[in-house]
């Protein structure tokens, strides 16, 4: 099929690739501009942008489709479908309606639960067992799409985000080829999304990652895992910030939110449910990512000390 393709981060990478693969052509692929990116500011293309790139596809990256520009560009690589793997930006009903085929959504969430711009994160942060994909044909709604197909897979107990975001983007790539197989031949089938409220997967934000150390030990593992690698669960020791990228359910018991329980091979602080929570890796502030062992090496901290204050 002649595609136009929209994504941005390395998720959507791999639905690229795969499409490519497949031998879809690929027209022209949107995405979004480039930012200015860590401590020097250096102006960065997307991670889509350069595999576009590396197989000479031609890339897009309008600030707007208000202005009509993005149609005109549409409309002159003429596609069947608009393939869209988090993209970021609401498409107007000029171009939903343009294809031949109309657009598909690679969603990462077994819709209508977990409609919006963080499904991933959110699952785990929540604690579910199960996610998947959803491929959605998009209608101006926010993720509200009749259904052409999903594929579940379970949520390990420590599994990161970042793990899942791995996984979810190979399967996703699959669920596209597949989708667009059933597409051009004629066998699709869509199913209308359940009407009601299933919540919505806001954004993460900064405001997130700080821990309470007064909530369960499940809750507060599900909340570290949730948030790694980008903007991770962080808390005081000693004073200082201190990121936490790894952490596992202890099955030691303790008395206070927030206090030491052990210190030795690991960093066992006790939660408000009286569980424990071993913290694995560690990120001080200013410093790059280290195991526990040599945290502790280099920062004195005492049994029964409380941290996160």
């Amino acid at each position: 099929m002649k595609i136009v393709f929209m994504g941005t981060p390395d998720f959507a990478v791999t639905v690229l690739e795969a499409l490519i693969d497949a031998g879809h052509y690929i027209a022209g692929v949107f995405t979004q501009p480039d930012k200015k990116t860590g401590r020097k500011q250096i102006l960065t293309p997307p991670p889509v942008k350069i595999a576009a790139q590396k197989s000479n596809i031609p890339v897009f990256q309008p600030n707007t489709f208000k202005d009509g520009a993005a149609f005109e560009i549409i409309n002159a690589l003429s596609p069947e479908i608009i393939v869209v793997a988090a993209y970021g930006k609401i498409l107007p009903k000029s171009v939903l309606e343009y294809p031949k085929y109309g657009c598909v959504c690679v969603h990462a969430s077994l819709l209508p639960e977990y409609r919006g711009a963080a499904p991933i994160q959110r699952a785990v942060i929540n604690g579910e067992t199960q996610t998947g994909i959803s491929i959605m044909q998009i209608d101006e709604g926010v993720d509200t799409g009749d259904i052409i197909l999903t594929e579940k897979t379970p949520i390990g107990i420590n599994e990161t985000s970042a793990d899942l975001f791995a996984r979810l983007s190979v399967i996703g790539a699959n669920a596209a080829v597949k989708a667009l197989s059933l597409i051009s031949s004629g066998k699709a089938v869509r199913t209308p999304q359940p009407q009601g409220d299933f919540g919505y997967a806001k954004m993460i934000d900064k405001s997130m990652c700080n821990i309470d150390w007064s909530r369960s030990a499940f809750e507060i593992h599900n909340l570290i895992r949730g948030l790694q690698t980008q903007p991770c669960a962080s808390t005081f020791i000693n004073g200082k910030c201190v990121k936490i990228h790894k952490s596992v359910l202890s099955d030691k018991t303790g008395a206070g939110a927030g206090k030491i329980t052990d210190n030795k091979k690991t960093l066992t602080v006790s939660c408000g449910d009286g569980k424990c929570l071993d913290i694995l890796e560690v990120q001080p502030e200013g410093k790059k990512k280290m195991d526990i062992k040599s945290f502790l090496a280099g920062n004195k901290l005492e049994i029964n000390q409380f941290i996160g204050e």
